[in-house]
C-alpha cells in the first residue's frame, strides 16, 4: 500500500456532507485497504463556519471554497453543495488545478453535463456522480459501464422519493393531495417548499442524466418534458384502481420504436399492478431498465437521506481514488449516438381520459366521433350518472401525444362536454 494519503477536499457539509466526513473518518482502513492508500479530509468548505460539526477538526473549515479546490495538493474534490453556482465555476476551477471530482449535483449535470464532461477531459481527470440519480442505488455505474456492450432501449423509474410518498399515501389511505403532502412535510419527507420535486423539476433533472447515459446522446434538462402530480385526485385513484393500476410518478426514457431518437420525460401515469414499480412503497425509488441482451432490470432501495447518498459519493471515491493511484481515468461521457430529442407530442402510450358531460342520449356517440376524426382508437369506455350529469371514462389504445391533445381541444368545444376532469397516461404494460 501507498503510504501517502490522497487528500480529499469536501464542498458542503449539510446533511450528505456530514454524512460523507463521518465514513470517511470511522471507515478510514476499510477504504485504505479498498483503494490502496489512505483517504485524508484535507478541507471543508461551508457557508457557516460557527456551526459545530461533530468529528470534524474546525481546523479544516473555510469559507473559501475556491482557495480551497485551487490547492494543488488536492486530489479530489466531493461537490455536495447543488445548484448551479458556485458549483459549476468551483468543478472546473477544480479540474484545471489537478483534482478529479465526485458530485452529486443533479441540477447541474443535467444542464451542464457536458461542458463539464468536456473540463474533466482536457485536464484528464475523472468525473463521477452516482449520488446525483436515485441515491444509494447504483444505478449510473451499471448504465455506464455494465451494461456499455448492450443497447438500452427503456428506463422507467421512480426517482423522487416525496412523491412517490405521497402518491402511496393516497393510494393505500385514500388521503387528497394536500393531506398525504402535510404527512410528508411532518415526517421530513417534503421540504418547506416542495416545488422541487411535486411539479417534477427533480425528476426531470434525473432523466435528463439517464437518459443521456442510456442513449449515448446528450439530453439536457430542458429537454425533458415535465408535468408535476399535484392535480392528481383520489377520484384518479378509483379509477386507476378500477382498471387494476395505481399512480407514480415517473421518469420515462425511450429509444424510437426505429431507433431514430429519443424521448425523455415526467409526468404522473398509471402502471399495472402486475408491474414490479407498482409495489414501490413510501419513499422509496426504483428504476426499471429494459435492454436488447440483458432484458428486464430493476434497481430499487432508498433513494435520498444523508447516509444512502453518501454511501454513493463514497464509492465514486473510492473508484476515482484507484484511478488516480493507477494514473488513469474512468469512463467519461459517451454521446457519440448524437440523437435527436423529438417532442412530447411524438411520444406514443396509451390515455385515461374523464369527462364531465350531459347525461343524455347521443353523448356517447359525439365523443367517439371526436375520437375517431384525430385517429385515437378507443379501448374502453365506462359511464355513469343521474340528474342530467354524468361521467364518462375512455381509455384508449396506444396513440401519439400530439393526437389526444388534438381530440381533447375538440371535446372541449363540443357542447355535450361540460369539462376535462383529467388526462393520464397508461404506462408499463
Amino acid at each position: 500500500m501507498r503510504t501517502r494519503p490522497l487528500k480529499v477536499a469536501l464542498l458542503g457539509c449539510g446533511v450528505v456532507g456530514s454524512e460523507v466526513a463521518r465514513i470517511m473518518t470511522t471507515h478510514a482502513d476499510d477504504l485504505a485497504a479498498r483503494i490502496g492508500a489512505p483517504v485524508e479530509l484535507a478541507g471543508v468548505a461551508v457557508r457557516r463556519p460557527d456551526r459545530v460539526r461533530e468529528g470534524i477538526d474546525p481546523a479544516l473549515v473555510t469559507t473559501d471554497a475556491t482557495a480551497l479546490v485551487k490547492r494543488g495538493d488536492i486530489d479530489v474534490v466531493v461537490e455536495v453543495i447543488g445548484g448551479i453556482e458556485p458549483a459549476r465555476t468551483l468543478i472546473t476551477t477544480a479540474f484545471e488545478h489537478g483534482a478529479s471530482v465526485v458530485s452529486a449535483n443533479k441540477a447541474l449535470l443535467a444542464q451542464d453535463g457536458a461542458a463539464l464532461h468536456a473540463a474533466a477531459d482536457a485536464n484528464g481527470k475523472d468525473l463521477y456522480y452516482e449520488a446525483a440519480v436515485a441515491g444509494a442505488i447504483p444505478l449510473i455505474r451499471p448504465l455506464r459501464e455494465s451494461l456499455a456492450g448492450d443497447k438500452v432501449n427503456r428506463v422507467l423509474g421512480i426517482v423522487n422519493g416525496t412523491t412517490n410518498f405521497i402518491l402511496d399515501a393516497m393510494d393505500t389511505t385514500g388521503a387528497g393531495y394536500q393531506e398525504a403532502l402535510d404527512e410528508a412535510t411532518a415526517l421530513g419527507y417534503a421540504e418547506a417548499d416542495p416545488t422541487a420535486d411535486v411539479e417534477g423539476f427533480d425528476a426531470a433533472a434525473k432523466a435528463a442524466i439517464l437518459a443521456g447515459i442510456a442513449f449515448h446522446t446528450r439530453v439536457r434538462l430542458d429537454d425533458v418534458h415535465r408535468e408535476g402530480m399535484t392535480e392528481v385526485t383520489a377520484a384518479d385513484f378509483a379509477s386507476a384502481k378500477e382498471m387494476g393500476c395505481t399512480i407514480k410518478l415517473l421518469a420515462i426514457c425511450e429509444r424510437a420504436a426505429d431507433g431514430a431518437s429519443v424521448t425523455a420525460r415526467v409526468h404522473p401515469a398509471m402502471i399495472p399492478l402486475s408491474h414490479p414499480l407498482a409495489s414501490v412503497r413510501g419513499a422509496y425509488n426504483a428504476v426499471f431498465v429494459e435492454s436488447e441482451a440483458a432484458g428486464q432490470l430493476m434497481f430499487y432501495g432508498p433513494g435520498a437521506g444523508g447516509a444512502p447518498t453518501a454511501s454513493a459519493v463514497l464509492g465514486d471515491l473510492v473508484a476515482v481514488c484507484r484511478n488516480r493511484i493507477g494514473g488513469a481515468t474512468g469512463p467519461g461521457e459517451s454521446a457519440y449516438a448524437a440523437l435527436p430529442v423529438s417532442p412530447m407530442g411524438d411520444v406514443v402510450t396509451r390515455y385515461h381520459i374523464s369527462l364531465d358531460v350531459a347525461d343524455k342520449p347521443g353523448v356517447l356517440a359525439q365523443v367517439a366521433t371526436v375520437f375517431a376524426e384525430h385517429g385515437v382508437s378507443i379501448d374502453t369506455v365506462r359511464q355513469s350518472g343521474k340528474d342530467g350529469e354524468a361521467s364518462l371514462v375512455v381509455v384508449t389504445h396506444r396513440a401519439s401525444d400530439a393526437a389526444l391533445g388534438g381530440t381533447v381541444e375538440a371535446l372541449r368545444k363540443l357542447d355535450t362536454v361540460r369539462g376535462v376532469a383529467s388526462i393520464m397516461r397508461v404506462e408499463g404494460e
